[in-house]
C-alpha cells in the first residue's frame, strides 16, 4: 500500500472515532442517542444496585477481564459506572488512578 494511501486511511480513522467527533459530549448524552436511556437503563430508569447497567456496559464494549491490565485489576471488585460516571465525564475523558488511590500507586 502507497504511504498517501494509509495516510489517508489513517486519517479517516481519527475523523471517525467516537472521541473525535464527541470529545465534548456526556456519556450519557452520547449513549443516549444509540437508543435513549434503554440502551444503558431498563425500562429507562436506573437499576438500585447498577446490575444491569454493568452488564450493558459489557454488552457493548467487552468484559474487565478482556480489556486492559488496569481494568482487569478491578475485575470482580468494581462496575464500570464506578470510574466512568456517565452522567458526570465527556467522552474519551479518562479517570485517573488518583482518584481513587492516594497512596502513590498508578497504574494498578
Amino acid at each position: 500500500m502507497s504511504n498517501k494511501l494509509l495516510s489517508m486511511l489513517f486519517g479517516a480513522a481519527i475523523a471517525l472515532s467516537p472521541a473525535a467527533f464527541a470529545a465534548d459530549q456526556n456519556l450519557a448524552d452520547f449513549h443516549g442517542e444509540m437508543g435513549g436511556c434503554e440502551s444503558c437503563h431498563a425500562n429507562g430508569e436506573p437499576s438500585a444496585d447498577g446490575a444491569f447497567e454493568f452488564e450493558q456496559c459489557q454488552a457493548c464494549h467487552g468484559t474487565l477481564a478482556e480489556m486492559s491490565a488496569t481494568h482487569q485489576a478491578h475485575d470482580g471488585m468494581m462496575t464500570c459506572a464506578d470510574c466512568h460516571a456517565p452522567h458526570d465525564m465527556n467522552v474519551g475523558q479518562a479517570p485517573t488512578c488518583d482518584a481513587c488511590h492516594d497512596d502513590g500507586r498508578t497504574g494498578q
